[in-house]
């Protein structure tokens, strides 16, 4: 599999705290897909290797994504709901991701106010999370119900502070969310604003 070099995390404005400071990890993404003319991105850990991949078999902005971990399985399956209102509906998958196998409906995204997204729970939470500007620019956050930031998506900076192209992003995320929640939002958000 491929690899990167791991840099050192940027400071971000998640928290300022040094105890949740310890809990922030961050992830590179390339808004890419590892498969040839296919579609999607791939998360790298903080060692530098792939962590997880998106991919979409189809065309661009396909009805169907599915977010895998390095070894291939799917994790979450996005399908795109068509109709007046158009959401994303984000389903756990259970086995392998395909059509047989059971899903567990988990959240789903809509469109809000501002070029923002709102994010409801399933289980009966709520809208829970919301993603500032899901506009065509790399850089949002992603707010919990109490407005705080418990992930934060911008341009990725090497050490020498050169800025990557808008294709290579910094995901840092908090300890107060589960990372796989959060990177599941950044799919749907790659697929609102057609950047997979």
């Amino acid at each position: 599999m491929a690899k990167i070099q791991p840099l050192p995390s940027s400071p971000c404005s998640i928290s300022s705290s040094d105890d949740h400071q310890q809990g922030r990890q961050a992830y590179t993404l390339w808004m890419k897909s590892l498969v040839f003319n296919g579609n999607g991105c791939a998360v790298y850990g903080p060692d530098g290797a792939v962590a997880f991949r998106v991919d979409n078999y189809g065309c661009r902005g396909g009805r169907e994504v599915l977010f895998m971990d390095r070894a291939g399985n799917a994790l979450i399956r996005i399908r795109r709901k068509g109709g007046m209102f158009r959401r994303w509906e984000v389903c756990r998958c259970t086995h392998d991701g395909g059509e047989g196998d059971e899903a567990t409906p988990w959240f789903s995204v809509r469109r809000a106010e501002k070029g923002g997204a709102a994010v409801t729970m399933h289980d009966g939470a709520g809208t829970c999370y919301t993603m500032d500007g899901c506009s065509r620019k790399p850089e949002y956050r992603i707010r919990d119900v109490d407005g705080m930031v418990v992930a934060e998506v911008a341009r990725k900076q090497t050490a020498a502070g050169v800025v990557l192209g808008d294709d290579v992003l910094t995901l840092t995320v908090g300890p107060e969310v589960g990372h796989l929640l959060v990177l599941g939002l950044v799919a749907v958000r790659g697929l609102m604003n057609g950047s997979m």
